[in-house]
C-alpha cells in the first residue's frame, strides 16, 4: 500500500522539510523485515528493507541506464563510466576510494549490465553514513580527468581481449550479436576495443550527464538500518539533476533462424542455442523460471543428467532466461568435442520438442517447484541479494514482490502452464544457433535454410 509521508513529532527539521518534497512512501511487511520506499519530488527513489538479526548493511546506487541506451558510436560507454567513477571524485583520489570502505571492513564494488549500472556498498550497520557518502561522490562528483580516461582505456581494452580470448566468455558475446541482429542488445557491454580507444572525453561527459539523473536512479539499501536515517543521508549527500533518460530502443529481433558459427583452433567448440524470451513483468515468468530450472537448472536437470552423465558429451551444460523489461531471451549453453556437436544439438532440440507436446508429471512438478522456492528463499538471506532484488523490481516493475509473493506465484504454475510456455518459447522457425572452435561451418545449413519471413 502507500501513503503520504508523516514525520513524527520532534523529527530533524531538515528531514521534516525534505520529506514535503517527497510524492509518496510505500510502507509493506516482508518475510523476516520490513520494506519502505520514498519517491523524492525531483524523481530520486529510496528504497529499504529492514531485517531484523543482522549487523550488515548492504547499498546499492541503481542507474536505470546501460549498453541498450548507448547509441551506435557511444558502445561500452555505460561500463566506461562505472569504471571511471573509481579513479577519482572532486573528494577522493583513486586510493582513498579504493580504502574507503575496506579500511572499515566493508567492500565497495560496481558491474554494468544491458539494462542497468550499478555501485554497490557493504559495510557493519555503524558505517552506513560512510557508505552513502562514498557511493555519493561515486556516482555524483566524479571528476572524469583526461589522465585517469587515457589510463582506463587501456585496462578496459585488457578487459576485453581477456574476453575474446576464453571461448566460454566469449560465446555469450557471439551468441547476443547473432540473436538480436543488430540491434543495441546484441552489443557487447564493454564495447569495442575500437570506440574505448579513440572516444573523446567530452563525449563520454556528456554520456554521463545525459544518464546519470534522479529521476533514473534508485537508492536501494537492506538490511540493519532505519529507513528514515537512510532517506536524510540521501538528502545530504546526493545531488543529482532533474529529470530521466531517454527511452531506449523497443526491443526487435529480426524474424526466423539466426545461425553463425565461427571456426577457430581450439580444443573445444562452445555452443549455445536459444529462441526469443519473455518481459520481466510478464505473467508467465514463473513458468519460464521453472521450465529453465527443468531443462538446465543444476545438476539434477534435464539435459545436464543427459548431456554429461549419460552421454559425457559435455563437461558444463546449463539453460538460462535473461529477463528485459520489453522482451527477453533463452539460452541453452555447452562446451564439446566438435565431432559431438550436432549430436548435443539433436539431445536439447529433443527435449525442447518434449516439453512441447507431455506435460510433466505433478510428482516432477513438485521436485521442480521445491528447487525454485529453495533457492530462492537462501538467496534472501543475502543482505546483498535482498538489495538486489530490490532495485531490479523497482527498476524494471516499480513494485515490490515480497519472497511469500513469489513463492505463492510458483505454487501457482501448473503442468499445462509449462507446456503452453514451452510451445510458446521453443519455436524453430525463430532459432539463434552460434558455435566457436574447430567446427564445420556448414554443419547446420539444415537449420539456417528455414524462412526468414514469418507468414
Amino acid at each position: 500500500m502507500a501513503h503520504l509521508v508523516v514525520v513524527p513529532h520532534g523529527q530533524d527539521a531538515k528531514l521534516t522539510e525534505w520529506c514535503n518534497e517527497v510524492t509518496k512512501i510505500g510502507h509493506k511487511i516482508a518475510k523476516n523485515g520490513t520494506f519502505q520506499k520514498t519517491r523524492l519530488r525531483n524523481g530520486l527513489r529510496v528504497i529499504s528493507e529492514q531485517i531484523p538479526g543482522v549487523r550488515s548493511i548492504s547499498l546499492g546506487v541503481w542507474v536505470d541506464v546501460g549498453s541498450r541506451y548507448e547509441r551506435t558510436n557511444e558502445n561500452g560507454l555505460s561500463h566506461f563510466v562505472e569504471h571511471l567513477v573509481f579513479k577519482g571524485t572532486q573528494h577522493r583520489n583513486a586510493k582513498q576510494i579504493a580504502a574507503s570502505l575496506e579500511s572499515l571492513g566493508g567492500a565497495l564494488n560496481a558491474f554494468t549490465s544491458r539494462e542497468h549500472t550499478c555501485y554497490t556498498a557493504r559495510v557493519l550497520d555503524e558505517f552506513l553514513p560512510e557508505a552513502v557518502d562514498v557511493l555519493a561522490d561515486i556516482t555524483c562528483r566524479p571528476t572524469l580527468t583526461a589522465n585517469n580516461m587515457n589510463r582506463e582505456r587501456q585496462v578496459i581494452i585488457e578487459e576485453i581481449k581477456e574476453s575474446l580470448d576464453n571461448p566460454a566468455d566469449h560465446i555469450h558475446d557471439f551468441f547476443a550479436d547473432t540473436h538480436w541482429g543488430g540491434h543495441a542488445l546484441g552489443r557487447p557491454i564493454m564495447g569495442t576495443e575500437e570506440i574505448i580507444r579513440t572516444v573523446p572525453r567530452v563525449r563520454l561527459k556528456k554520456y554521463r550527464e545525459r544518464n546519470y539523473c534522479a529521476g533514473s536512479i534508485v537508492i536501494a539499501a537492506s538490511g540493519s538500518l532505519s529507513h528514515q536515517k537512510l532517506v536524510r543521508l540521501v538528502r545530504d549527500k546526493f545531488e543529482l539533476p532533474s529529470g530521466e533518460i531517454e527511452p531506449a530502443q523497443p526491443q526487435i529481433r529480426p524474424y526466423g533462424t539466426h545461425v553463425a558459427i565461427k571456426t577457430e583452433d581450439t580444443s573445444q567448440t562452445q555452443f549455445c542455442l536459444g529462441f526469443p524470451g519473455l518481459p520481466y513483468d510478464q505473467p508467465d515468468r514463473m513458468a519460464l523460471v521453472l521450465l529453465t530450472s527443468h531443462l538446465g537448472g543444476g545438476m539434477s536437470s534435464v539435459l545436464f543428467q543427459k548431456i554429461r552423465e549419460q552421454r559425457g558429451l559435455a563437461y558444463s551444460v546449463f539453460a538460462y532466461h535473461d529477463f528485459y523489461r520489453d522482451g527477453g531471451v533463452f539460452g541453452i549453453y555447452m562446451g564439446t568435442d566438435h565431432t559431438r556437436v550436432r549430436q548435443a544439438y539433436e539431445l536439447v532440440i529433443d527435449e525442447c520438442r518434449r516439453l512441447k507436446k507431455r506435460k510433466l508429471s505433478s510428482n516432477i512438478m513438485d521436485k521442480i517447484k521445491a528447487q525454485v522456492k529453495g533457492h530462492l528463499t537462501l538467496g534472501m538471506e543475502s543482505t546483498t541479494a535482498r538489495m538486489q532484488r530490490l532495485g531490479r523490481l523497482e527498476l524494471l516493475t516499480q513494485r515490490f514482490h515480497g519472497l511469500n509473493e513469489s513463492l505463492k506465484a510458483i505454487d501457482q504454475v501448473t503442468a499445462t502452464d509449462l507446456t503452453r510456455v514451452a510451445r510458446q518459447l521453443f519455436d524453430e522457425d525463430q532459432i539463434t544457433l552460434v558455435a566457436l572452435g574447430p567446427v564445420d561451418p556448414n554443419l547446420f545449413d539444415d537449420v539456417n535454410s528455414k524462412p526468414k519471413v514469418k507468414d
